[in-house]
């Protein structure tokens, strides 16, 4: 089995323990239905979950600044995988606050766009590609400013802290949501700093 298909199994296995416990105990488990205890034992799995996903992106990363890394993109299949932090070690602590964060944030009305990563640890190379192209989209005056106003006010001035790979997808991003989804330039600082890929513990700054 290759690495990029240890993951997905991983998690499978996680969930499927869940339920073979609930099959093997099923007594046990119509005990404890409606209990308080249930919404944290919920709670519960879903962080195994996300912590067995960490684990494996921490450790099976691909991802890097370089300007090789950036242009070896457009020639990787479309459901490659663009994974780990480009900087810093990945922090479990961020990572968590940033993934509940950006799915929060995909909660709001006019915000749960497909283009919007959901992991920014994890993207389709497909995805990338589409938004590195959107990069070259011209911004109206008045777009612009609410692109301008982004660069100024989030964490990394811009949309990661260096021009890799990120800064034009992330950034390609910015400008398709501005354009196309009338994102005000508040909204996409905040995208950007819960889609910073740098690593870390704490928000990236230079």
């Amino acid at each position: 089995m290759t690495i990029g298909k240890r993951l997905p199994v991983a998690i499978a296995l996680i969930a499927a323990l869940a339920g073979v416990n609930a099959a093997l105990f099923p007594g046990r488990a119509l005990a404890q239905a409606g209990k308080p205890s249930q919404e944290s034992k919920a709670g519960g799995f879903a962080k195994a979950v996300l912590a067995a996903k960490f684990d494996y992106l921490s450790k099976n990363g691909n991802s890097s600044c370089s300007a090789s890394f950036t242009a070896s993109i457009s020639s990787m299949p479309d459901d490659a995988r663009l994974r780990g932090s480009c900087c810093s070690p990945m922090s479990l602590h961020r990572y968590s606050e940033q993934v509940e964060g950006l799915k929060r944030y995909k909660a709001v009305s006019g915000q749960n766009v497909v283009e919007i990563p959901t992991d920014p640890y994890d993207i389709e190379a497909g995805l990338a590609k589409r938004l590195i192209s959107y990069y070259d989209i011209r911004l109206t005056p008045e777009e612009q400013k609410a692109y301008d106003y982004a660069m100024l006010n989030s964490n990394e001035k811009g949309p990661c802290c260096c021009k890799c790979w990120r800064w034009h997808v992330y950034g390609g991003l910015g400008k398709y949501l501005i354009k196309n989804h009338g994102f005000t330039g508040k909204q996409l600082a905040h995208l950007w700093d819960l889609s910073d890929g740098c690593g870390g513990d704490n928000e990236h700054h230079h």
